[in-house]
Order: C-alpha cells, then structure tokens, then sequence
C-alpha cells in the first residue's frame, strides 16, 4: 500500500484504504476501484491524496497512528467548539454562554483523553506527514496536528497524565484569537503588511483574555495560548520573554506548531520537505527552540513514513519502505520509476549508505 496524489491516478486503480467525508461518513471504502467520476467527486471535495494498493507497493505495510475515525472526530470537535467560543461573549457572559463553554472544554478533554489512550498504547512514532487531508481550514486541522504532536513530545519528557492532558488541552485551544482574525487577513496569499502582521499576532494575547475568564480551564492552559510563540532569545511575542520565563509547556507547543505550520501548505506559501521542517527547526536550537525538545521531537515523528511515494533528485520515483533512525531524511526506497518517469522493475535503495548521499528526496506526495 502507498500514498499518492490524487492527479497521479487513474481508472481501475483500487483504493487501500476507505476514505472518510469531515463528518465521519465513508466515501468510498477500501478495494474500490476508482473510476474517472470518483476522481473527480474526490478533486472537488479537496481530497488530494489516496492510498492504493498496486503490484509495486506490494508487502509495504501503513502503520497509522491515530486511527482516521478518531481524527475525523476530533476534528469535528475541535471545528464546533472553537466556533462555539467565538459565537459566546466572554466580557460578558450569560449562564447560557457559559454553561455552553464549559460544555465545549469537557468535549476538548474527552477527545484528547482518546487520542492520548491511542498514543499510550501503542508507542510508534508518529507518521501524520502520510495521511490523506480533507478539511478545509487549517486552524482546525492546524490544531489537532499540533496537539498530537505535543501529546507525543509530552510523552516522550516523561511528564504525568495531568500534565499531559494540561497541555493538550493547551494545543487544542492553543490557536483559539485566530478565529478572531479578519479572513483576509488570516488567508491572505501575499505579504502582509506591518498593521496587519500585528493583528495577525495579536491571536495569541486574544486567546489568553477569553481563555483566562473560562473556570473549567486552567490557568497554565491560557498561557499555552499566550506563550506559543515566544522564543528563547526573547525574539517572539506577545511579550519576548526569555528562556525560563517560557512556560515548559509552551516550550513543548513551539516547537510543535513551527513543525506542523512549516509542513503544512498554505495558500500565502508551498509546505516545505519534513526534513527542512526539521532543519528549520534544528537552525534554531538553543535560541528559539530548546535544545532537548527538539531531540526528542526527532525521536517523535517518522518524517518519511513507510508507504509514502517520494522523489528524488535524479528524477527517480519511489516508495519509502522503511524509516532511519539514524539518518531521518534518508530512509530506505523501493524505486518504482526510473530518471525518464519509465516504470521499472522494482528495487530497493538506502539512501543513508555511503554510495547515496548525493542522492536527496524532493518531492513527496502527501505534502503537495
């Protein structure tokens, strides 16, 4: 089974996993064959990317971290309760609005706690990087990448259940002021200018003042909100705190949001390759990011997951097969086409040995 882009299929492909709609219905089920009418259905409801199940994916296994249901739930949860805190006015508050915000923070604690039990009990490391997207709005799906990403990091400091639910309560909620942000500006494809790069930051300052006046969350929550995009050297905002200033959580967020936000394609820029996510990161260690998180983020997330179809700078296509520890950029690939985009007998390469270091991944499916 791999991933691929959805414009890379065609007729009589068959489908290796069943595709979800947002609201958790299934679209179309495993083994399906696609058709050119599916194809389309498929391209207009923005789904890009598909598992199949081909001769040359033959024997490749997909190890999912968080089962598709799970997802599709939480971010429906996330979706609802985001827009139900910014329909309620917390300066002043009726019983009703309130009643209906504790109601939506319960629901944020619900869902992490399942995707918490998924992570607990089954200790992978993460490969969100290969997974077929189909909401919309990146806040939403934004905020539940960012929260599985911190559940894990969490996990890996070795922090108590407590803490953990503390901060991914904090990453669900962590983006809460940017529905309060102008559409324009927030989707904006050019440059922002100065007034609006500062309305585009005044997000977090907004998510602490509604989450502060919130009983059901926490105090160390809202500052989650309020401290994710401080820096180490004191070059973040909203206040350029420094070092041990920064929350320990917000160190943890940080860290995960950059990572998820560089990844992710926006309509303002293209994603950037998992491994430059991770160079991008690693430029900052020690000055905006902390040293030990980010060793242990590495240690968190398959960059290059098994099933995924990459390219590589001589032109060659091919499936990623198995995940190097030592060498995160590099995994092991099994060539499917050749420098001519010719079908090939299928061979594996490891682009961690000595003889493949000029050799780079350039492209990757689940990521255009």
């Amino acid at each position: 089974m791999r991933l691929v882009r959805l414009e890379r299929c065609s007729s009589g492909i068959k489908l290796g996993k069943s595709i979800y709609s947002e609201n958790g219905k299934i679209l179309l089920t495993k083994g399906t064959e696609l058709t050119d009418s599916f194809i389309n259905r498929l391209k207009n409801l923005n789904i890009n990317t598909v598992y199949i199940e081909d001769t040359a994916s033959e024997g490749i296994d997909i190890i999912e971290s968080i089962p598709v249901e799970l997802l599709n739930e939480a971010t429906n949860v996330i979706t609802d309760g985001l827009n139900t805190i910014a329909d309620i006015n917390i300066t002043k508050p009726t019983v009703k609005g309130m009643m209906e915000t504790e109601k939506t923070v319960r629901n944020f604690q619900r869902i992490f706690k399942d995707i918490l039990t998924i992570l607990t009990e089954n200790p992978t490391v993460l490969n969100l990087l290969a997974t077929t997207k189909i909401h919309e709005s990146h806040v939403y799906t934004h905020s539940l990448n960012v929260t599985i990403y911190s559940c894990q990091l969490a996990i890996k400091n070795g922090l108590q259940t407590k803490e953990i639910e503390e901060i991914g309560l904090g990453a669900l909620l962590h983006d809460l002021g940017k529905i309060f942000v102008k559409p324009e500006v927030l989707n904006k494809p050019g440059r922002l200018t100065k007034e609006e790069f500062e309305q585009m930051k005044s997000h977090s300052q907004l998510g602490f003042d509604i989450l502060r006046k919130v009983h059901e969350v926490p105090f160390v929550v809202a500052h989650c909100a309020l401290q994710h995009h401080e820096r180490l050297d004191g070059a973040g905002y909203p206040r350029g705190l420094k070092g041990n200033e920064i929350h320990p959580y917000a160190k943890i967020l940080s860290v995960a949001d950059v990572f998820d936000a560089v990844t992710s394609h926006r309509v303002y820029r293209p994603a950037m390759l998992p491994h430059q996510g991770m160079e991008l990161l690693y430029s900052g260690s020690g000055t905006q990011f902390d040293t030990d998180q980010l060793k242990l983020f590495k240690n968190c997330i398959a960059i290059y997951p098994q099933g995924l179809t990459v390219k590589l700078n001589d032109g060659r296509t091919g499936i990623v097969t198995k995940y190097n520890f030592h060498s995160v950029g590099r995994p092991e690939i099994r060539i499917i086409r050749d420098e001519e985009d010719q079908e090939v007998a299928p061979y594996e390469i490891d682009l961690s040995s000595s003889g493949n270091l000029t050799l780079e991944i350039v492209e990757a499916d689940a990521l255009l």
